[in-house]
């Protein structure tokens, strides 16, 4: 069974911007004719998609004793307090209250994030902070894996 598991997807809005990337590239491959100009529409969405996508694939997962957050794997035993951030305290430590040792899987379109300190004493990252739409259920995962 896994407690938790959460795709940071980018907002639906935010597709908009692939079709504007592809209107873009259309318009700029115009004055070469309509096929040109097509292939600039098809392949300027399809690349700014691409992206997109590819920036909303981050994952933060609690598995096998570990809290997998982007491409770091951290063992629950090597993790301390879990710090619940509400919307404005998730600003503040995404800018001045950041340590510049921080992990930080961050995205800005998520209003919400954990705050976990990091009690092994051969790391030298304090704490990773971790943009999520439900802060409350990963703190209750990470501190269901710890009571095992």
């Amino acid at each position: 069974m896994q407690p938790y598991d959460e795709r940071l997807t980018v907002p639906r809005s935010w597709w908009l911007l692939a079709l504007g990337a592809g209107v873009s590239a259309a318009l700029i491959l115009f004055p070469f004719g309509v096929l040109p100009m097509l292939a600039g529409l098809a392949g300027g969405t399809a690349l700014a998609a691409m992206g997109l996508s590819s920036y909303g694939s981050a994952r933060i997962r609690v598995v096998a004793g570990s809290l997998v957050a982007g491409e770091a794997k951290i063992p629950v035993t090597a993790l301390g307090e879990a710090t619940v951030l509400d919307p404005a305290e998730t600003i503040a430590w995404r800018g001045q209250k950041a340590n510049p040792r921080a992990f930080m899987l961050l995205r800005s379109y998520v209003p919400t994030a954990l705050k976990v300190e990091i009690t092994d004493p051969a790391d030298p990252t304090p704490y990773v902070y971790l943009s999520t739409r439900s802060p409350e259920r990963l703190a209750q995962a990470l501190e269901a894996v710890r009571a095992r």
